[in-house]
């Protein structure tokens, strides 16, 4: 093989891809809302109108919103919606005292009655009832948007679960709210609290459970942890889950953080042979491409369907403040997978493969130098990287000087040792009186 077929297939730029590379389109607010449903489709919604610099988008997010909730009772987020929108949808989308007062109404009417109920059930001291009743009042709390009220529903039911499924669903209506107020501690908590009793889990609990645990490491950027929490999830999953995540969310989370944090070794093991992460995978044809061509060295395809995939991860609830990192680390491993096996590197060609100035390059290998991740020295003139590697025959030579001193430090200390037991010349601790 030429030295320059060897650069190419470590990553050089390649004259035949017929690869597609993806498009930066822009996201299609109508599919992306309808992977998901109840509260956190109108959450994502929320945050798209609130993070998207186009009008049309923004707008759009807002309608959706807007018809969203009022299938439902929250008529304070409704409010807030209204005030977002500003009479800019027109007189159909405008603030509807009417239905807000009818719902306001009826939601008392429903508390009241709640309230009746459950004081009858504790006279009674029926635990069943008592739990049901802090059930219903956490789901119409929920429902209402009082999240922290609807929290601490839940977890009263706990005082009355009498059978493993109620331990269950009271983990899950727990899981649940905690990831919408954004307590990642009480999610990693109940999460532990649900498998520990594995006699109540059906597969499809099992995988809500690792998604779960799965959000909870990726908002604590313990990404090799949520990598691997995702890549456990099993296809059972489907669409069950979908008022906390999406198969496709599944697949973009698990892929992304296993691309930061996996070895060369773990990422072809536990991501591209994984058959069970391979169906979610499938879902999101350009997670799948970039993972390919960051194990195939193809780094410049895979930089640009990460550039593409950026201003849409952007603008996801859960990934937005990670994309940054997650792309400077993918990145610095490329960079450090793409020297390795080379005993120099040409700068010029390196910065072809990465898309990118040989001057901009060289800040980021430099970085790298400092850092200790590469071993190697930059000729700035020359433009040519050159790897320190260790002289090995030198290195055996030490190693076995050492050896040679450690074993007559020994073999001294033993004679010493045996001079000292044969003429009884050891120190006695003296009796105490």
């Amino acid at each position: 093989m030429e030295p320059e077929d060897e650069i190419y297939e470590n990553g050089g730029e390649q004259p035949a891809r017929s690869k597609p590379i993806i498009s930066g389109e822009q996201l299609d607010v109508e599919a992306y809302a309808s992977l998901y449903r109840d509260r956190t489709k109108v959450a994502r919604l929320l945050f798209i109108a609130d993070h998207c610099n186009n009008e049309a988008m923004q707008l759009e997010a807002l309608r959706m919103a807007y018809d969203e909730i009022k299938k439902g009772e929250n008529t304070l987020l409704f409010r807030e919606v209204v005030e977002k929108i500003g009479g800019r949808l027109g007189d159909k989308y405008g603030a509807d005292s009417p239905w807000c007062e009818t719902v306001d109404r009826r939601a008392e009417q429903k508390k009241e009655k709640l309230e009746s109920e459950l004081n009858s059930y504790r006279t009674n001291l029926i635990k069943e009832s008592i739990r049901m009743g802090y059930n219903d009042f956490g789901d119409f709390h929920y429902a209402r948007g009082a999240i922290g009220d609807a929290f601490k529903s839940y977890v009263r039911t706990r005082d009355y679960c009498t059978t493993s499924k109620h331990i269950i669903s009271m983990c899950m209506n727990a899981i649940l709210v905690s990831i919408e107020m954004g307590q990642f501690t009480h999610v990693t908590s109940y999460v532990s609290k649900a498998e520990q009793t594995p006699d109540a889990l059906d597969q499809i609990t099992v995988a809500k459970l690792r998604c779960a645990a799965g959000l909870a490491h990726l908002e604590t950027k313990k990404y090799k942890l949520a990598a691997r929490k995702f890549l456990e999830t099993g296809p059972e999953l489907g669409s069950h889950y979908n008022e906390v995540i999406a198969s496709q969310d599944v697949a973009t989370y698990g892929g992304l953080c296993a691309l930061a944090s996996f070895d060369r070794m773990e990422l072809k093991n536990k991501v591209i042979d994984n058959v069970s992460f391979r169906n979610f995978l499938e879902l999101v044809p350009e997670v799948r491409e970039l993972i390919n061509d960051f194990y195939s060295s193809h780094y410049a395809s895979c930089l640009e369907y990460l550039g593409n995939l950026k201003p849409n991860l952007l603008l996801d609830i859960h990934l937005h403040d990670h994309v940054e990192t997650l792309y400077d680390q993918i990145r610095h491993k490329a960079l450090i997978q793409y020297t390795h096996p080379f005993v120099s590197v040409d700068l010029h060609m390196m910065a072809n493969a990465f898309r990118t100035s040989v001057a901009g390059l060289e800040k980021e290998l430099e970085a790298l130098i400092t850092d200790n991740q590469i071993q190697a020295r930059i000729d700035s003139h020359n433009k040519i990287l050159y790897a320190r590697h260790a002289d090995q025959r030198n290195a055996t030579f030490q190693r076995v000087l050492q050896t040679g001193r450690e074993f007559d430090r020994d073999v001294r200390s033993m004679l010493l040792r045996a001079n000292l037991i044969k003429y009884d010349h050891n120190l006695r601790a003296s009796r105490k009186l």
